[in-house]
């Protein structure tokens, strides 16, 4: 006896869907922990902006597939990425280690350039990237730079 022609594919359509759906699932309700019992007083915001992070990353990145695997894709990559600048700014926040301060900040312009190369691999615009919160300037003063014997038009291009 043969085989039903579509037998075969609704087995392979089952067991992907175990494969992927159901791991996803259980990595979601594990990837937030909540912040550990024992941690100390001055590590606790640090923990905070991290589980915050973690959750916004797991929820962004849940989307409903638009049937374009490349669209799919950047819409889940982007709040991955996201969530690792989330996490590099906590560092820079809390963090003593200067050479995990310098890997942070290199992961925030790493994962940076990465969700603006994939916006713009599928013809997306690119916002502007606001200032790292280490990084603040008071809203009062703008930022002007001068350089003698140099005079750049910077206003051509740029997005207000």
């Amino acid at each position: 006896m043969l085989p039903r022609p579509g037998l075969g594919t609704a087995i392979l359509g089952a067991r992907l869907l175990i494969a992927f759906a159901l791991p996803s699932h259980v990595l979601a309700q594990e990837a937030h922990p909540p912040v550990p019992p024992a941690v100390a007083a001055d590590e606790a915001p640090f923990w905070k902006e991290n589980e915050a992070a973690m959750i916004k990353m797991m929820n962004d990145m849940e989307i409903k597939p638009t049937g374009d695997v490349d669209r799919d894709f950047v819409a889940m990559m982007s709040p991955h990425h996201q969530g690792a600048i989330d996490m590099a700014i906590s560092e820079l926040r809390y963090g003593k280690n200067e050479q995990l301060r310098r890997i942070a900040q290199e992961i925030i312009v790493d994962q940076m350039q990465e969700i603006a190369a994939m916006k713009l691999a599928i013809g997306q615009p690119v916002t502007d990237a606001a200032p790292a919160p280490t990084q603040q300037q008071p809203a009062s003063t703008p930022v002007e730079h001068h350089h003698s014997g140099m005079s750049m038009d910077m206003s051509s291009g740029m997005k207000k």
